[in-house]
């Protein structure tokens, strides 16, 4: 099918200018004469302290040691980046307590400000475009960090995990910690014998001296910090490849207790459920492939990058393999593409609720239709739910369920408007254009626009901007307009998925009381 090319729309175009330019970059350009501090912030509306200014990460190696007894970390961290301006001096995210800092080799002076802040002085200044190596040596007990009373470390009954959103690199290694700087991995871990180490990517090997085993664990497409994770204790692992020979690695507690049946009857589809998203979002961007669940009290879960994080609780109720195909659909939606700013979160949550909504549509318990038919019914005008703004719904609705639903409704009128080939097209086509990147939801708007021919601002503005609830006339483009038909009152029939797809609604639970404000 011919499709026309447009200039983007009055919103797409808005949108695309909500991020500086420069921000991609680090921070604004200084010319290579000019020696000036690096920010301590990236530019995040959202979040001001996260990530710094100044400069590029690459590439991350961390050689770490960890006690489980004693929730005792010990870490070497080299960090490559590239200066994005003349240095005076550069910050890195980090919490915990610093032994020697190092640049180019030589010592340099570093200092704390703020929770999370070390502020690194070179010997000499560093000229613009320069490549430069960073190695921090550290040691101290991630649960004892607490930022604004939070943390993102779990202690569990046999070690220690790492997995939060928007953070949680603070706790474990130094970093420039934003998503608009990802970095290759190579993380390595010295862990008592018979305790085992769980991260991203491919296990390259592992050896034993001393009472010691050693994981080195690599990760070689460009990665968020907070989509880094490192999870050890007493693991049942189980391994395999995919037909097309990619490695698989799940890993469970051994003390999952009677979620442990449920836990694994979900995570071992990970490979089917990744191999059917491929049909739908195209070619598996990563790796490696997997999921762990450790023994942690929480109640979330999280996309780590090629191995996420499944809370035990989200398997309280039996097996529900919607959870997992909402954490690999965020490989293609959050992680190959990541966000330009927290603020353009529904880019990754929309489209991880909606493709449980389409593994609905294609296990014949309900269509994504039917689906929206029934969210739109169930929540009243006067309900909160249209109150948040999907597009931009603020560092305290980050994790609303309505940047879930609701951006899965839209996405349901967008499918009704343009209809299902050019639908299918967009969300084939955007993990594509925009692979090892970061995009926002004005690029979004544009690429749909783009691909379909049409003008779009009107409806994404409806479902994502407007405080809210559409009314009759506009539901109808999502298919939506059976509740008024059917009375005063009266709902759609409840799809027969909907109440598995609404017991992973603590998917996006992270803690949010006290662990947005950083």
């Amino acid at each position: 099918m011919h499709r026309r090319i447009l200039a983007p729309s009055a919103l797409a175009a808005s949108l695309l200018l909500a991020i500086p330019a420069s921000a991609a970059a680090g921070a604004p350009g200084k010319s290579s004469g000019e020696m000036t501090p690096g920010a301590p912030g990236i530019g995040d509306a959202y979040y001001p302290a996260s990530g710094n200014g100044g400069y590029d990460v690459s590439h991350y190696d961390l050689r770490l040691k960890y006690q489980p007894a004693t929730d005792l970390l010990e870490g070497t961290a080299t960090i490559l980046a590239t200066t994005r301006q003349g240095l005076s001096r550069f910050n890195l995210d980090f919490g915990l307590p610093v032994g020697e800092v190092r640049v180019n080799g030589r010592k340099a002076a570093f200092t704390r400000s703020g929770d999370q802040e070390l502020e690194i002085t070179p010997v000499s200044p560093l000229e613009k475009g320069r490549a430069v190596s960073v190695v921090v040596r550290y040691a101290g007990k991630p649960s004892e960090l607490k930022i604004d009373g939070w943390t993102a470390w779990h202690r569990t009954p046999d070690g220690g995990v790492a997995a939060q959103e928007p953070a949680s690199a603070v706790w474990w290694f130094p970093s420039n910690d934003h998503p608009l700087d990802k970095a290759t991995f190579d993380v390595s871990v010295s862990v008592p014998d018979g305790t085992q180490a769980i991260s991203n990517g491919v296990l390259r090997s592992r050896s034993s001296r001393l009472g010691w085993t050693r994981f080195n664990w690599r990760s070689d497409k460009p990665q968020a910090t907070y989509l880094a994770t490192l999870a050890v204790g007493k693991f049942d692992i189980t391994t395999d490849t995919t037909a097309k020979g990619l490695p698989v690695l799940n890993a469970y507690s051994k003390d999952l207790g009677g979620n442990a049946g449920a836990a694994r009857a979900s995570v071992e589809r990970t490979a089917e459920v990744a191999e059917w998203l491929e049909g739908v979002f195209g070619p598996y961007p990563f790796n490696a492939l997997g999921g762990y669940v450790p023994n942690v009290p929480s109640g979330y879960a999280l996309e780590t990058q090629t191995r996420p994080f499944y809370s035990p609780r989200q398997f309280a109720n039996g097996a529900n393999v919607s959870v997992v195909v909402h954490e690999l659909a965020h490989q293609w939606y959050g992680d190959s593409v990541s966000v330009k700013g927290w603020k353009d979160i529904w880019v990754n949550e929309g489209f991880a609720r909606y493709s449980q909504w389409l593994w609905s549509e294609k296990e014949g318990e309900g269509t994504a239709q039917e689906l929206a038919d029934h969210v739109y019914a169930l929540h009243p005008a006067d309900d909160a739910f249209w109150t948040v703004k999907p597009g931009d719904p603020g560092p305290d609705k980050q994790f609303d369920i309505a940047v879930y639903d609701r951006g899965a409704l839209a996405l349901q009128a967008l499918r009704n408007r343009i209809g299902d080939e050019d639908f299918f097209a967009v969300l084939k086509g955007w993990p594509a254009a925009h692979a090892d990147g970061n995009a926002s939801v004005g690029d979004f708007v544009e690429y749909a626009e783009k691909v379909s021919g049409e003008r779009l601002a009107e409806l994404f503005d409806t479902w994502l901007y407007r405080p809210s609830k559409p009314a009759a006339s506009a539901a109808a483009t999502a298919g939506s307009a059976q509740a008024p038909r059917l009375g005063p009152g009266a709902r759609p029939a409840e799809p027969r998925s909907y109440r598995k797809i609404a017991a992973t609604d603590t998917v996006h639970d992270h803690g949010r009381a006290g662990g947005h404000g950083r």
